[in-house]
């Protein structure tokens, strides 16, 4: 008999543990699954291994699930072969298994928007071939649901930032050299406004997406604070460490710091996102939920203090 109230959720990066432990503190039975089974394991929630690559390995992974979130990601340069395989093994799981389907999604299908705001009805025009790949996972998604065959939502991000997060444009290029005062790395225009939206309030509004069946069957912008500048945010980073950041600007692509030739070789098509505006709207969201973003200020501190202790921890 399944459990009524299972959470599951797949991937075990920044946001697949941010929304095990989210869900976790929302009173919810809770399982962790990745391809090692092992490591830091919030509270409350039991971690398995699993491989989400086969419907049958899917299957296994999510037995007994009332709502699955898909939080599994794949390197840049792995993604367009990978995730296609991955969304066929995931959509046939919950199918199978009857279970709900909130899927974490990117703002790629979108491609340039010339720095119009993001809304949930701005038009899907992606260019890049990661953006075509995620606008037609989207597609069958959507449409997976409308025919009836799976109850499915997704959660759009903007660029990732927070406790946990490493590979994100403001992560570990920037604070790491922002508390040991060597590089700070800024892509493209850092004069435009970007958002970034806080892994906690990912897993926020996921989790509440789960909770809320009466959302399903559309995309969703999940919490995120307010668009500033780049260079805002680093300002914001210097008054509250208290000396200058060492910012280096990468204007064009090209391997630097965390980021290998073969990350920027694939990632170079989305460079878009650096030299004109991202500004995300997640009215929608808030409104119809009642859930706010955390401020940037509150962001930034837990951030910060993160890193400390990340890197106090990798000293050698």
């Amino acid at each position: 008999m399944k459990a009524p109230d299972l959470h599951v959720a797949l991937g075990a990066g920044p946001a697949g543990s941010t929304v095990a432990a989210e869900l976790a503190r929302r009173g919810h039975a809770v399982r962790l699954v990745d391809r090692s089974g092992t490591g830091a394991t919030p509270n409350g929630v039991a971690r398995v291994r699993g491989d989400v690559g086969t419907v049958e390995g899917a299957r296994a992974a999510i037995k007994g699930a009332a709502v699955v979130y898909h939080c599994v990601n794949v390197a840049y340069h792995l993604q367009i072969d990978v995730m296609p395989r991955i969304q066929d093994a995931v959509l046939g799981a919950v199918e199978a298994e009857g279970a709900r389907l909130v899927v974490l999604d990117t703002l790629y299908p979108y491609g340039e928007t010339h720095g119009q705001v993001m809304t949930e009805d701005t038009p899907w025009n992606a260019t890049s071939a990661k953006g075509r790949m995620r606008a037609a996972l989207d597609d069958r998604y959507l449409a997976a649901h409308r025919d009836g065959r799976a109850r499915v939502v997704l959660g759009r991000s903007a660029d990732f930032v927070g406790p946990g997060v490493l590979n994100s444009t403001l992560g570990g290029a920037v604070f790491p050299g922002a508390l040991t005062g060597t590089e700070v790395l800024g892509l493209g225009d850092i004069d435009l406004p970007h958002s970034y939206t806080d892994i906690r309030d990912v897993a926020a509004g996921l989790a509440t997406l789960g909770e809320h069946p009466d959302g399903d069957g559309r995309v969703w912008h999940l919490p995120t604070d307010r668009a500033r500048t780049t260079r805002e945010v680093f300002q914001q980073i210097e008054r509250k460490l208290g000396q200058p950041l060492k910012t280096t600007i990468m204007s064009e692509p090209r391997p630097f710091g965390p980021f290998d030739e073969v990350f920027i070789g694939s990632y170079a098509e989305l460079f878009y996102q650096h030299t004109e505006p991202q500004v995300m709207d997640s009215t929608a969201i808030q409104e119809t939920f009642g859930i706010k973003p955390i401020g940037l200020d509150t962001t930034l501190d837990d951030t910060l203090a993160w890193y400390r202790a990340f890197l106090a921890r990798n000293q050698h």
